[in-house]
């Protein structure tokens, strides 16, 4: 008996799927961004017992609903839940599964095709200071085009969206190979949880050929921007003990040292404070000549806007409005300094009273939570190690100075890009922003994506996001550019359906 032949599937009409999906984000996803907003389900770093108030538990069963309420052609899912190796629970994931269709009828594909896995989380960063009178973490808003409120850039929307281009496609009939999307609650607190249940899945996963990550960011909001390279991360709490309990400082100060002069010294062992160079040469590495010639790309089609696109501080100076200065103005070194190059942050304090309530006390002791942010290719544990013995070694005056790591995420330098890839992204850029594709580094940490390349490491990478100029992720005003969603969206479904 002859096999039953296919019906061709039709040539993908971009105008049609850009307003299939612009109806999609209007009608059901801005209503449910508006919904998972209000949630306050922070990571499990920032809620510890995050298991008992079930709010990570509550937005992923409200995506899990609405994904199963969108009835798209042959999808699968289910939320799993695993527990560590003591019996408690890690935070669970939600993952779904959509097989290849050949034809415009549905007719499956083969089986032995490559499959593409969807990634984004729904776990939360905490509240921060600092919001607009009018706007708040957990009370979404919408003005000028935005979406404002904790989570739904970074990185809420990306299961909607994901599901969103599939329906796309599926409504002009479009051949498509075997989808997977995985989306986890635990990414801000370092995918701590992720690993075990990408092993459990493993064989469900398949031949990983093309990543879909959409929890990144954007150059500007005029095109597609392909993230090439993350860096990793190392934080811990720095302490610095000096006395048992506070003394009064007319007594003691000259005689007790500070234990924040301490902490000064601590730190000088680690970065130039003139400059902000990190300075042991193993927190460094060599940036590859083609991301050099990336960066100087991007910085000509960014230019200024590069450090023009943050909140800078400024007062009057005789008359003018003098504002803070980045640590360059060359573009290219600036592109290179937050994505190549090792920087410190201090995160948050302990051991201060407020203003308020400062008396004239020498305080006990000092402590700082750092946020070591490390070039893609640096390992992240060993740098923690080799932070701790810098840190803690030789402690002036002999104080108790300890480092306790609490996190340590390695980064990731994107593979070669292949031909087709290549030329899915600038035909998908081009048809639904008007311009090319561009390329940027990104100073964040996604651990999902190292895993991802050591597990495939033939998988072409699509890691791109919302998280344009002033959007401020994790910080306050965090805010989702509607228009760049929608216009993300069906970009992601038309590399998709060119996947070969």
């Amino acid at each position: 008996m002859n096999a039953r032949l296919p019906h061709p599937s039709p040539a993908l009409d971009p105008a049609a799927l850009q307003t299939h999906v612009n109806a999609a984000w209007s009608g059901s996803i801005v209503p449910e961004l508006l919904r998972y907003i209000e949630v306050p389900a922070k990571s499990p770093m920032f809620d510890p017992e995050w298991a008992s108030h079930g709010l990570l538990d509550r937005v992923l069963q409200s995506a899990a609903d609405w994904v199963a309420a969108q009835q798209v052609p042959g999808l699968t899912l289910e939320v799993i839940r695993l527990n560590d190796a003591h019996g408690q629970p890690r935070t669970p994931v939600l993952f779904f599964e959509v097989p290849a269709c050949a034809g415009q009828d549905g007719t499956p594909a083969p089986a032995s095709g490559q499959t593409v896995l969807m990634y984004g989380h729904l776990d939360k960063q905490p509240e921060f200071t600092g919001w607009r009178s009018d706007l708040g973490p957990w009370t979404p808003k919408i003005a000028n085009g935005q979406l404002s409120g904790r989570g739904g850039a970074d990185d809420g929307y990306a299961v909607y969206a994901s599901i969103a281009s599939l329906k796309a496609l599926k409504a002009q009939g479009v051949a498509h190979p075997r989808i997977v999307g995985l989306i986890e609650t635990c990414e801000e607190s370092g995918s701590g949880d992720l690993l075990p249940y990408v092993d459990a899945l493993r064989t469900r996963l398949g031949d990983v050929g093309l990543v879909i990550c959409l929890d990144s960011g954007a150059g500007n909001y005029d095109q597609l921007w392909l993230t090439t390279s993350l860096r990793g991360m190392a934080s811990g709490v720095l302490k610095v003990e000096i006395l048992t309990e506070g003394i009064h400082s007319g007594d003691a100060s000259g005689l007790v040292p500070s234990s924040f002069r301490i902490m000064r010294q601590v730190l000088d062992r680690l970065e130039d404070s003139a400059t902000g160079r990190l300075l042991p040469a193993s927190f460094h590495c060599e940036v590859p000549a083609e991301r050099v010639e990336q960066a100087r790309a991007t910085a000509a089609i960014l230019g200024d806007e590069l450090f023009k696109r943050f909140p800078w501080a400024h007062h009057d100076c005789g008359g003018s409005t003098v504002f803070a200065l980045p640590t360059t103005t060359d573009p290219v070194e600036a592109l290179l300094n937050r994505t190549w190059r090792p920087t410190l942050s201090v995160t948050g304090a302990d051991g201060f009273p407020t203003l308020q309530n400062a008396g004239n006390v020498l305080r006990p002791y000092t402590a700082f939570k750092l946020s070591l942010r490390l070039p893609p290719l640096v390992d992240a544990p060993q740098a923690v190690q080799q932070l701790k013995a810098l840190l803690e070694d030789n402690a002036p005056y002999q104080a108790r100075v300890t480092f306790e790591g609490e996190g340590a995420a390695s980064g990731w330098n994107a593979p070669a890009t292949a031909p087709w890839f290549e030329q899915a992204l600038q035909h998908a850029s081009q048809a639904h922003f008007g311009a090319g594709c561009g390329t940027i580094g990104q100073g964040g940490t996604i651990p999902l994506m190292n895993m991802l390349s050591q597990g495939f490491p033939k998988a072409q990478m699509m890691v791109c996001g919302v998280l344009g100029p002033k959007s401020n992720a994790h910080g306050p005003n965090e805010f989702l550019h509607l228009e760049y969603a929608q216009r993300l969206t069906a970009t992601v479904a038309q590399v998709i359906a060119r996947m070969p």
